[in-house]
């Protein structure tokens, strides 16, 4: 699993929401930070900055079954997986994905109101525009939703407008970053909050698991 910014803080979020999908037969987890990356994706120009350097990094990896881009952009998506025979998975698309099989309507927690236009983008190429109840954003950087204290508080209550208000049955949150948060909101909520993350890191096991 790679993690397109900079911030080791996010990395290490990461490696904890998928500690409940390690097992001992299972195939071992690697999270990892591309080092040359932005401090956190939170613009187009973020995005595509990385698309090269995570294609080179899917290159030089060696031994590797399945990948996993960690940004709710999934930036480089579709050039990373012409660089390997090994199956790509983007959080965002994986996300919804399980969203989908989880609601009828799914709502979205961005980070930023300038980063929803770019996934309203995303889910109409994948053609699931009439099953977005909506997507609302919590005004914080990536590095506030990892670490900051607030950030919880913030989460229940956009979660709450998008289910009472906007009528989602499901959640996905997006940002990789708050990972840590998915128990504890969903609990709050009483639907279903989809980690990004784990829903992709799920796919891949079961992909190679049957492989």
């Amino acid at each position: 699993m790679i993690n397109p910014n900079s911030n080791e803080a996010v990395t290490e979020g990461l490696r904890q929401a998928v500690l409940p999908l390690s097992y001992a037969e299972g195939p071992e987890i690697v999270c990892e930070t591309l080092t040359e990356g932005p401090f956190g994706v939170e613009t187009q120009e973020h995005a595509e900055s990385v698309t090269i350097p995570l294609r080179r990094k899917v290159e030089a990896a060696n031994d590797v079954d399945a990948f996993v881009i960690a940004c709710y952009s999934d930036p480089g998506l579709h050039v990373a997986r012409e660089g390997t025979t090994s199956p790509v998975f983007g959080i965002a698309e994986s996300g919804v994905l399980t969203a989908l099989a989880r609601a009828d309507r799914f709502g979205v927690i961005a980070i930023k109101t300038r980063s929803i236009p770019r996934h309203i983008r995303y889910l109409r190429q994948m053609g699931l525009m009439d099953r977005l109840a909506g997507e609302r954003p919590l005004e914080m950087s990536v590095a506030e939703t990892a670490s900051g204290d607030r950030t919880l508080e913030r989460m229940i209550a956009i979660g709450r407008e998008l289910k009472d208000k906007d009528g989602a049955g499901a959640i996905v949150m997006g940002c990789a970053g708050m990972a840590r948060h998915r128990r504890p909101l969903e609990l709050e909520l009483g639907i279903p909050v989809i980690d990004p993350t784990q829903a992709a890191v799920a796919m891949a096991i079961g992909t190679i698991a049957v492989r």
